[in-house]
This record gives C-alpha cells, sequence and structure tokens, in this order.
C-alpha cells in the first residue's frame, strides 16, 4: 500500500515534526511505503494551501492508496461540504484516508464513517469560528489598552495633541 503523509499546523510557532514522526510510524505498523509527505504551514479554513493543493493534484495521478492524517481539524476547517468534496475526490481516485487520532475515521469503511465525517467536519469548521472569535476579541481588547502589535509602529501625535501638551507645559497643567 502507498501511503501518502498530510500535516498541518497553523502558525510557524507551532512544530508540526509530532505530527510527522506519530504518522510516520502508523504508516510502518499499518505495513504501508510512504511515498510522499506534505506539509502545511497554513490555516485549515481555506483550501488555499500549497501542499494540500499539491495532495489532491497527485492523488489524482493516483501516486498514492491512502492518504494518513494526524486528525480531520488537520485536513480541513472548511466546513461539511467542502471536506466531504475533498474526501469524495480522493475517493474517485481509488484514495482513502484515515485519521490517527480519530480511529472512526477511515474512508475505507463505508456506512457510519461518512455520518461521523459530516459531523466533525462541523465541530471543526465550528472551531475554527470560535478560534477566530477569541483572536479578534483580543485583539480589540488589546487595542483598548493601548497595546501594539510587534510589527507597527508607533502612533504618530496629532498636532492637537501636541499643540495641548505644549501649552499645558507653560502653565503646569496634567503634571
Amino acid at each position: 500500500m502507498r501511503i501518502a503523509i498530510y500535516s498541518r499546523v497553523s502558525t510557524s510557532e507551532q512544530d508540526v515534526n509530532n505530527q510527522l514522526r506519530a504518522l510516520r510510524d502508523y504508516a510502518r505498523a499499518l505495513g504501508g511505503e510512504i511515498v510522499e509527505e506534505y506539509v502545511d504551514i497554513a490555516s485549515g479554513s481555506s483550501s488555499n494551501r500549497p501542499e494540500f493543493r499539491r495532495l489532491l493534484k497527485d492523488a489524482e495521478q493516483h501516486k498514492f492508496d491512502l492518504v494518513l492524517i494526524w486528525a480531520l481539524d488537520r485536513f480541513s476547517r472548511e466546513g461539511i461540504l467542502n471536506t466531504l468534496s475533498y474526501l469524495r475526490r480522493l475517493k474517485e481516485n481509488g484514495v482513502c484516508l484515515k485519521s490517527l487520532q480519530e480511529p472512526w475515521l477511515d474512508t475505507r469503511d463505508e456506512g457510519m464513517g461518512n455520518l461521523l465525517i459530516a459531523i466533525f467536519s462541523w465541530v471543526a469548521e465550528q472551531e475554527r469560528r470560535r478560534i477566530s472569535e477569541r483572536t479578534k476579541e483580543g485583539l480589540k481588547k488589546a487595542k483598548n489598552v493601548g497595546k501594539r502589535g510587534k510589527d507597527k509602529k508607533p502612533r504618530r501625535k496629532s498636532g492637537y495633541y501636541l499643540r495641548w501638551a505644549k501649552s499645558n507645559k507653560k502653565t503646569g497643567v496634567g503634571n
């Protein structure tokens, strides 16, 4: 059995090597040959990931029989319809998907697996939304207390503020 490994992390601060080591061990335990590894450092909320696109293209060229993933949310966080369409594309090309962390996720088996895939695709999309909401709230809170991002320049003080500060310095107000 020819196996492809797909791993994804969202940011460069995260380490994908833990996923890769475990997936390589899993491939060996299944008795397969790893023919390719695909690694993205990108959000799973979009299919605009170079290695993900290459994986789908290589699946169309029948380069492997099985894709091993860490978990469904590492494969996609785009919701039910998109995730199922990717799985259908793989299946149409004779490629199955199997998750290390979710034993029920094995598209070599029909039936209950399809129902669970739909449910967990929805869960992964909801988690992506919660992460986005928490990030936006954190940024809003930081902005409200005067914090800036690392790469932002200090705000330039307006002419009004400079004139106010200068006049108050002369009169001693605000000191």
